[in-house]
C-alpha cells in the first residue's frame, strides 16, 4: 500500500545510485492503493521481490512480516520498503526487527506509517500510531538519513542505513500509542486484543441491527 505522499517519498528518497544491481524487498507489496514498484524497477535492480501476508497485485511470495528472517534469513537485501504496515503489525517490535535483520550492511530501509489523529484503518487491524520520537528511538540502532511528517494527514517518514557496525536497540521499555486502548502501552495482550477482537464484532453486527443508541454505546465501550 501506498499513497500519493508515500509515493513521492519513496521517489524523494531512492535513486539510481541506491536502487541499480540492488537486491530489493518491498514488505506490505499488495498494491492496494499505489506501489513504488514501477518507480524502482526503472532503475534496474538486481533483483524485487514484493511480500505480503496474502495474495495480490505487486505480491511475488507471500510471507507473514513476523517470518521474514525465518524465511530469507538475514543481511540478504541491499534496500528494504516498507509503507504503511507497521501500524497494522500487532508485534510490531519482531517486525520492525526482521526488517533491520534484512539489511545488509550499509543497506537503506525505507519505511512510512501513521501518526496519533490519524483515523481507524483495519487491513485486517489497526494497531498502533508512531510519532517522529517513537521513532528517532526505535531506530537509534541505525543511521538516520530522513526522518519527517507526512505533509498531508497524521503519519511518518523513514530513510536510514544500516551501519558496518550494526548492533540493535532494546525496545522493550518503548511504549507506542495503541488504537486498541486509546493510550500509549508496551505490549497488547492476547486478552486485551481478544475483547477488542469481540467489540469490534458486536460494533459491525450493530450497524446494521441495532438503533442509533445502541451503536453510540457500542462506540463508547471501544473508546476505553
Amino acid at each position: 500500500m501506498c499513497n500519493p505522499a508515500c509515493l513521492a517519498y519513496g521517489q524523494a528518497h531512492l535513486n539510481a545510485e541506491t536502487l541499480r544491481g540492488r537486491r530489493v524487498i518491498e514488505v506490505g507489496s499488495r498494491n492496494v492503493n499505489g506501489s513504488l514498484r514501477s518507480y524502482v524497477e526503472q532503475y534496474e535492480p538486481a533483483s524485487y521481490l514484493g511480500v505480503d501476508i496474502e495474495a495480490g497485485p505487486g505480491v511475488d511470495e507471500v510471507c507473514d512480516a513476523e517470518d521474514l528472517v525465518r524465511r530469507y534469513g538475514t543481511e540478504q537485501f541491499d534496500v528494504v520498503i516498507c509503507t504503511e504496515v507497521l501500524e497494522h503489525v500487532r508485534d510490531w517490535r519482531l517486525v520492525i526487527s526482521n526488517l533491520k535483520r534484512l539489511l545488509a550492511a550499509d543497506g537503506v530501509l525505507l519505511i512510512t506509517t501513521r501518526s496519533f489523529g490519524f483515523k481507524y484503518h483495519a487491513f485486517p487491524y489497526d494497531f498502533w500510531r508512531y510519532e517522529v520520537e517513537d521513532m528517532r528511538a526505535i531506530f537509534a540502532d541505525l543511521t538516520i538519513v530522513d526522518l519527517d511528517t507526512d505533509p498531508g494527514v497524521p503519519g511518518v517518514f523513514l530513510t536510514a542505513r544500516r551501519p558496518t557496525s550494526f548492533v540493535e536497540t532494546d525496545t522493550s521499555a518503548i511504549s507506542l500509542y495503541s488504537m486498541v486502548t486509546r493510550g500509549r502501552i508496551r505490549e497488547l495482550t492476547s486478552a486485551r486484543f481478544a475483547r477488542f477482537v469481540s467489540q469490534r464484532r458486536a460494533m459491525q453486527i450493530g450497524g446494521r441491527i441495532f438503533p442509533d443508541s445502541v451503536k453510540a454505546r457500542i462506540k463508547s465501550l471501544l473508546s476505553r
